[in-house]
């Protein structure tokens, strides 16, 4: 309190020459009061210390008139706005004293300077991956998409140079917006394209023949056709769409130039009696349509097996294999060659030894595999054909029923069982 009493005394002091002062307007010391103050108080603003953090462990000290100042807010207000300006210098408080600044050292040099202005770490220069592939194995190759094509793409110019026979896949048929029809093939995943026109389907139009328009049927047997094996010679070629057109008929007849008409000595290699590999390019329940080196041929199902096939599509499929047995090769022209063959010939005649087996008046189980005006034929279980003219059960026999035969009497001539259906055991619905 004494503290307080003498600081009040000060400021009543102080205001009186204050007014006097105020009075007298040739005084020229408010406008050095000014100026000091003001440089005043920017040397205190400057002097203050900005980082605190490196000031751990000095001492602060406290101006004794700290507490009076605080209290005294009210009277300093009002002494600031009567007559700061013209407090003498001796009367002024003194600043605080400068804090000593924290010692330099490196940690705090280097945690004090800005990111900035840090010399930035070089990149690693990145080194460019190998073209080639890693494979597992030491000496193996692994093929990519793209690399593929190219090979094919290049197997395919160089066959349209040399008109080599390429082997494809009938994969599809396809309208064209003209109205025409194309044949789609796949050679090793390229797509080749085959106009209907070359794709020698020949069909006879006369009184005997007529099935109806001749693109309809051609449309048909190539529908039959899909999935078939077939051979093709490239006619032309875009590298840019990298699509082909080719032609099967010229396949065909470079084919049958080869393997039909005799070399130099006379002699042809596909002749009478001669066993060949053919193609399956057509099934229906009754024939089957093949490929002999170039010429097509119809196989009934007669000469399909020794054995009596209801349907024909059960053991034969498009784009299968077979061995045929040529019976004859009639050669008119290059363009006109016809074959017959079979199929049966190429295997031994069971039929015959599992004759032997059937006793007259015995029961065996059988399947019935066609029905013709009233007489069913009957492919016993134990190897050997039958015909049966009558039945006894109630219900009518039907296509692929299972039955019981009875055996009446043997026909060797033919190699046939002859006998009745006694009745059936299963039927096919």
């Amino acid at each position: 309190m004494p503290r307080k009493a003498k600081t009040e005394t000060i400021v009543t002091e102080n205001m009186e020459p204050k007014e006097e002062q105020i009075q007298m307007p040739d005084t020229p010391e408010p406008a050095e009061s000014v100026s000091k103050e003001a440089a005043l108080e920017t040397e205190e603003s400057t002097e203050k210390p900005e980082n605190t953090d490196g000031m751990d462990g000095v001492p602060a000290t406290e101006t004794p008139d700290a507490g009076t100042a605080e209290e005294n807010k009210s009277d300093s207000d009002i002494t600031s706005a009567a007559g700061q300006d013209f407090i003498s210098e001796e009367e002024k408080p003194t600043p605080p004293p400068k804090a000593a600044a924290p010692e330099q050292t490196e940690e705090n040099i280097q945690r004090s300077a800005p990111a900035r202005n840090r010399p930035a770490s070089p990149a690693p220069p990145r080194r460019q991956a190998p073209s080639s592939i890693l494979t597992l194995s030491t000496d193996s190759e692994v093929e990519t998409q793209e690399s593929r094509e190219d090979i094919i793409w290049h197997e395919l110019q160089n066959a349209y140079r040399t008109r080599k026979i390429l082997t494809g896949n009938l994969g599809g048929i396809e309208r064209m917006e003209g109205g025409g029809t194309i044949a789609v093939i796949y050679y090793k995943e390229m797509r080749v394209v085959i106009p209907l026109v070359e794709m020698m389907i020949n069909l006879v139009e006369d009184e005997s023949h007529d099935y109806g328009e001749l693109v309809l049927r051609q449309n048909k047997i190539l529908g039959n056709m899909l999935g078939c094996e077939i051979d093709f010679i490239v006619k032309g070629l875009d590298n840019s769409s990298r699509s082909v057109v080719a032609s099967r008929k010229d396949a065909m007849y470079k084919k049958r130039q080869i393997f039909y008409l005799p070399d130099a000595s006379g002699n042809s290699r596909v002749c009478e009696d001669r066993i060949v590999q053919a193609r399956v390019i057509a099934v229906a329940e009754k024939v089957v349509r093949v490929e002999i080196f170039g010429t097509e041929c119809s196989i009934l199902a007669r000469d399909l097996s020794w054995d009596w096939l209801g349907d024909a599509t059960e053991s034969f499929h498009v784009g299968d294999q077979i061995l045929v047995r040529i019976l004859s090769v009639k050669i008119r022209s290059l363009e006109d060659i016809s074959v017959r063959a079979d199929v049966k010939s190429v295997n031994s005649n069971t039929s015959k030894d599992n004759l032997g087996k059937c006793k007259i008046q015995g029961k065996y189980a059988g399947t019935v595999t066609d029905i013709h005006k009233g007489t069913v034929f009957v492919r016993l279980q134990i190897g050997v054909n039958a015909i049966a003219h009558s039945c006894y059960d109630s219900r009518m026999p039907g296509k692929k029923d299972d039955v019981s035969f009875v055996v009446t009497r043997i026909d060797e001539e033919r190699n046939v069982a002859v006998g009745l259906i006694s009745r059936i055991i299963r039927q096919n619905i």
